[in-house]
């Protein structure tokens, strides 16, 4: 390729001049191509130490003149053929009009300028989303690696680093290479090459570790092996580049979504070296995930940028440092030192924006007011008008629906009293309506009243709980109080630290959220604390939208949600009714309706109802999506693989903390059994409700960090008794009537009888637990879990919980095949894995279907993976037994739409194997019905008219006979008289229910056409055997006996149509017919298909009379496009070509053959019987199926490595 020009200074240093002239010399890299001795050695070895660009491009031209000492490099190759090219064009456009010019600096300055305009006119012809903004020396990496492993296109590099790859006890120092997909490896010392690819979705652990024989080290390791590497230069950034691409590797496994770069990302100043467009992508994703999880923000949230600064507290009367960071849609802060201060500022509640005065004591400061009449003063910025246009571009970007009458971008910069003048004529704003939408009043009554969720519902404005108080409230004495008493302190924190989002939120928050939350502020700081809220508020009318949408739907998920809706809190009045089981349903169903990837699991209801009793429908919606999708996310997936992973965390977290009850908790199997239930409910399935509803108002405050500390103080308290448990059960009723004596003595509702509490009483009530002395107790021995020592503790356990269930199902898949399909259990699982790996490859580097089309995970693991047409054709031409050269193509597209039965373009990996014992394990007959099935509709109908797209359904204008056994249902249309016993009918179901075995007498009969189409797939078939002569005689000779069959067949069954026919049909038509030889015709349309069939190129075509007979060539003549007669042929005759042109032929309409008389002709003939009697063995195609990938990083690299081979 054309490069921009570089200076050279040593032109003969490591290199070979292979061609020069007066002003290029044409080179090639010493060592590169065949010998090269030690010094090619040397030269190899240095040049991927030091990352030489040569290894990528062995060949450059350099421009050259007769007084200059400096060289300019102008172009370079991987290839001869590359560089030629190259070359050629400088010879023919530039070399005879630079020879013209007298002054040597005139001919660099016009070569030059020569190139970098060739350069500039391929980058201008690019389309701009293909236009690289990686620099010239990371482009180089990325065509090195893509060459050295044999990647395509597709295949994106992340980043690069030197490194030593543990090898035995010897380390291999290289270069790792990590792409999207791939970790890569390689390294070249004295000859010895080390290439290693290990895809990301085969990773099972990521391990940064130092010890005395791998220090400083980073372990991968697969369910194979394990790798090392060592000796980076900056291990850590290394190793969190390799947790995001694992973490996005196995999301793919999850969700089977491609990774897609970020397109909006902005462009830097300038070309960053060495660092990849990727790279920056991921690091940015890292950021931004960072910052949702600090401030709970929505997934579409994106940090521009966060800056040091100082914040004033009125409430401490002091500066607090902290960082300050803006986004599209928030102005958030957060203190250095943890829970001292947080805050957060929607830009919608922002209504002004200024520049405050200067001082030493208070420098650079910015002032930011809110509707609210909260002003905020941060100071010590370091580049503050900068970050007040940046504010003010995404106040200028933020819907005007949010803002009233107010224009965000008038107040930017105007003085406090102009922007209070222009704020009065504006909708003021009242913090206790904010975390209630209102409802618009333009639909009529009788329209609400249509709709299923319209604002006069009562859940619409209030919660459950509320609704369903006693009128007249108890005097409950001492309990009121205390309650009063939590009311009042909120209230005057509040008045310090502000109402609604832009609260400050410090450790007095804490301690507030600690003592418990009065009930009827509960749903209030629910929405707060879990940026439900803010949510609920950008997203106006979506819930009752999105109710309208689902409602009347009819699903899987609306079928389980009706089954569970009467199972979610029965013991609580507000669900002992039509209103709170329509409410709950409407959320539910809305969700499921929103989320289809989830749709709906079990424990959903129980979380819900809790939602419900104290926020409004709306509210309880969006917290349901805030737990769901953000606090705790994957839990309620169809595998709930989320909360696999904490219950992973959990036990890690057991070992660390309480390692002697761990051990014996592992023997009994109890953490496993216990974790799951309590944490996809939240304890609320297995504490009282006035007990968990407690834990619930810490969870959303401070995560799920609560949740772990609460889960190890249970275990803490009762250790003693779990270590002198014997068995798994006597574990679980100690922890059962535990967790159900845990009591809130403070609460003011009245008692809800937990149901599992009165199932497991024993005689002795045992001693009652305070919560907020748990709570305490899990602060004070726990609490020094931090978050982000668990996201990375879920990461770790992750790629062990995904890998298991990958295994689980692969399992289950081998398990339901087994009874199917002759393979063995190893070769099943050999199949599934290279059936899977194909169609994840597929993911990632294109299809004509994306994955989603090709993924249900709602199916059974048998049909949840499908591949489209491509897909089937690789690995039907790598595995399957019948090579037929040019034409497996085709024969891969016959089986393929043989095979996909629903007709959506897909096939899944039971249909695919299906396919695959048929021809490795049937006998002889199955065999050759699966051969003759792939000739008749829909094997032979083109693929165009099968179906339009993969995962479209079509039908088609004919019934599959070999793959319609359609459930027939029992004709109860039967007299009064004759009225049978249920017996009777099951037997008729069952019976229809069973499979209906196919014998050869139910297979249509073959047509003419079909028939040739069969022959020319037999002559394909035969063409790499050892008998080839044998069986080509063999096939000609049955193809000669089932044409006479056919014809006596159609004399003995239509001899009366037929001369009806004759009568009727024009002269023209009965010349032909009176012809001699009338099975000629027949017969010369099978010798012109043989013909057409050869695998060898064309001979061109010659004159009737120049074509003699040549026996000398081989017993089967092949003809390819002779006209030479086939007039008498005998049984023991071999075909030749036949006079007429297929197309051009007139098939005879009435022939046809039966499968009985396929299989009966075949059967004469020895080497036929033998070719598909002979068992075939699947082991080695497997296995040269799993080496392609090596063979072709092999095969791109040899090029580089000649000097091996020759050296050894």
């Amino acid at each position: 390729m054309w490069i921009q020009p570089e200076e050279v200074l040593l032109a003969g240093a490591l290199w070979v001049s292979e061609r020069a002239n007066p002003f290029f010399i044409l080179q090639r890299r010493r060592g590169h191509g065949r010998g090269g001795g030690l010094s090619g050695l040397l030269v190899g070895t240095l040049d991927v130490v030091l990352d030489s660009s040569a290894r990528v491009a062995p060949y450059r031209i350099l421009l050259q003149t007769a007084d200059s000492q400096i060289y300019w490099n102008i172009a370079c190759g991987s290839s001869r053929k590359e560089i030629t090219e190259h070359w050629d064009w400088l010879e023919s456009n530039l070399l005879q009009t630079i020879s013209i010019f007298d002054n040597d600096e005139d001919v660099t300055t016009f070569v030059k300028g020569k190139i970098c305009g060739i350069i500039a006119e391929e980058n201008r012809l690019k389309p701009s989303d293909e236009q690289e903004e990686d620099s010239g020396k990371f482009r180089e990496a990325e065509l090195k690696m893509r060459r050295l492993f044999g990647m395509p296109d597709e295949e994106k590099l992340v980043n690069y680093y030197s490194c030593s790859y543990w090898k035995g006890r010897v380390p291999r120092q290289g270069w790792l290479y990590l792409s999207v997909n791939h970790l890569c490896f390689y390294s070249f010392l004295l000859g010895k090459e080390v290439t290693l690819v290990v895809p990301w979705t085969e990773v099972t652990q990521l391990e940064k570790n130092a010890t005395l024989l791998f220090p400083e080290s980073v372990r991968v390791s697969t369910r194979h092996t394990e790798h090392f590497f060592s000796m980076f230069l900056n291990i850590n950034d290394t190793f969190k580049l390799m947790e995001q691409l694992a973490n996005i590797a196995m999301r793919q496994l999850l969700d089977n979504e491609a990774f897609a770069a970020d397109r909006s990302l902005p462009k830097p100043c300038k070309t960053l070296k060495n660092v990849s467009v990727l790279k920056r992508d991921l690091d940015a994703r890292a950021k931004n995930e960072r910052y949702r999880a600090m401030f709970r923000l929505t997934q579409d949230e994106r940090l521009d940028g966060h800056t040091d600064c100082t914040l004033w507290t009125p409430f401490a009367k002091m500066h607090v440092v902290g960082q300050l960071f803006i986004s599209n849609n928030y102005i958030c802060f957060n203190s250095r030192e943890e829970d001292l201060c947080q805050l957060i500022i929607p830009l919608r509640e922002v209504s002004i924006v200024e520049k405050a005065d200067s001082s030493s004591v208070l420098p650079c400061p910015v002032s930011i007011s809110t509707k609210n009449k909260m002003t905020f003063l941060f100071a010590n910025l370091k580049d503050r008008d900068f970050l007040v246009q940046r504010i003010s571009d995404f106040l200028q970007r933020t819907p005007d629906s949010l803002w009233g009458d107010t224009s965000p971008l008038s107040l930017i910069g105007q003085s406090v009293r102009q922007a209070q003048l222009r704020l009065r004529v504006s909708s003021s704003f009242d913090p206790a309506s904010s975390s209630v939408p209102s409802s618009s009043s333009v639909g009529s009554e009788s329209i609400q009243k249509g709709r299923h969720y319209h604002p006069g519902l009562p859940t619409a404005s209030q919660g459950l709980l509320q609704l369903y108080h006693q009128d007249a409230l108890e005097d409950l004495g001492p309990k009121a109080m205390k309650e009063k008493m939590k009311e009042e302190a909120w209230n005057i924190h509040f008045s310090e630290f502000g109402r609604g989002v832009c609260m400050y939120r410090t450790s007095r928050t804490r301690e507030l959220v600690l003592n418990g939350i009065p009930e009827c502020l509960r749903g209030e700081l629910w929405l707060l604390f879990s940026g439900a809220q803010n949510e609920m508020a950008s997203h106006p009318g979506y819930y009752g939208d999105l109710v309208e949408q689902a409602m009347g739907l009819c699903s899987l998920a609306t079928e389980e949600i009706e089954r569970d809706l009467h199972r979610s809190m029965p013991e609580h009045r507000a669900f002992q009714n039509e209103m709170g089981i329509a409410a709950l349903r409407r959320v539910l169903t809305a969700y499921a309706h929103r989320n289809p990837g989830i749709g709906y699991c079990q424990a959903m209801n129980i979380v819900t109802s809790v939602l419900l009793l104290y926020c409004t429908e709306e509210e309880a919606f969006w917290l349901l999506v805030a737990l769901c999708e953000r606090m705790l996310p994957d839990y309620y997936n169809t595998r709930v693989v989320g909360a696999l992973v904490d219950q992973g965390v959990f036990e890690e977290l057991t070992r660390a903390f309480l390692p002697l009850l761990y051990e014996h908790m592992q023997e009994l199997g109890v953490i496993s059994t216990i974790s799951l239930s309590w944490f996809l409910t939240l304890f609320l399935s297995v504490m009282p409700f006035d007990s968990a509803v407690l834990l619930v108002d810490c969870f959303f405050y401070e995560g799920i960090k609560v949740t772990f500390q609460v889960a190890l103080a249970v275990l803490h308290d009762n250790m003693d008794a779990l270590l002198s448990c014997s068995d798994e059960g006597e574990a679980m009723t100690i922890l059962g009537r535990y967790l159900d004596n845990v009591v809130n003595k403070q609460t003011v509702a009245p008692p809800i009888p937990h149901l599992h509490a009165l199932l497991t009483s024993g005689d002795e009530p045992p001693p009652e637990i305070d919560v907020f002395d748990l709570i305490k107790s899990s602060y004070e021995k726990f609490g020094s879990l931090r978050s982000d020592v668990i996201e990375q503790m879920r990461f770790r356990q992750r790629l062990k919980v995904i890998q298991s269930l990958e295994d689980t199902a692969k399992r289950s898949v081998v398990r339901a095949m087994m009874t199917e399909s002759a393979f063995s259990i190893e070769e099943l699982e050999d199949l599934y894995c290279l059936f899977k790996s194909k169609h994840m490859t597929s993911c990632y580097w294109g299809s004509s279907s994306s994955a989603a089309e090709r993924h249900d995970p709602s199916l059974p693991y048998l049909e949840q993976y499908r591949i489209d047409p491509v897909q089937f054709a690789q690995l039907f031409s790598a595995l399957a037994p019948w090579t037929c050269g040019g034409h497996t193509s085709m024969l891969s597209a016959r089986l393929f739409r043989l095979l996909d039965q629903n007709q959506d373009g897909l096939v899944n990996f039971k249909e695919f194997i299906t396919g695959l014992s048929g021809m490795y394990h049937g006998d002889m007959t199955e065999k050759l019905k699966l051969l003759y099935k792939l000739h008749l509709p829909p094997g032979n109908v083109p693929q165009l008219t099968w179906f339009s797209k993969p995962g479209h359904q079509v039908q088609p204008d004919f019934q599959n006979p070999c793959c319609s056994q359609r459930l027939q249902l029992p004709d109860f249309s039967l007299s009064v008289a004759e009225v049978k016993d249920y017996r009777y009918y099951l037997r008729m179901w069952a019976k229809e229910k069973e499979p209906k075995r196919e014998t050869i007498k139910d297979l249509p009969r073959m047509n003419q056409e079909q028939f040739i189409e069969l022959c020319k797939t037999l002559y394909n078939m035969f063409s790499e055997e050892p008998m080839e002569q044998q069986l080509y005689h063999s096939i000609a000779t049955v193809a000669s006996l089932l044409l006479r069959i056919g014809e006596v067949g159609k004399k003995f069954n239509n001899g009366a149509k037929k001369a009806e026919t004759a009568a009727q049909a024009p002269p023209s038509s009965l010349q032909k017919e009176e012809r001699p030889g009338e099975g000629v015709s027949d017969e010369s349309q099978v010798c012109q298909a043989l013909a057409d069939a050869q695998l060898e190129p064309a001979a061109p075509q010659t004159p009737d009379d120049d074509i003699k007979d040549d026996t000398s060539v081989s017993s089967y003549s092949v003809v390819s496009s002779g006209s030479l007669q086939c007039e008498d042929i005998a049984d023991d005759t071999v075909l030749i070509g036949g006079s007429e042109q297929r197309r051009g032929s007139v098939l005879d309409v009435d022939w046809s053959i039966t499968f009985e008389q396929v299989l009966a002709s075949l059967l004469t003939e020895p080497p036929l019987v033998d070719y598909f009697e002979t068992k075939r063995d699947i082991q080695a195609k497997m296995a040269a199926c799993k080496a392609q990938r090596a063979v072709e990083r092999q095969t791109s690299s040899t090029s580089d490595h000649e000097l091996t081979q020759h050296s050894t």
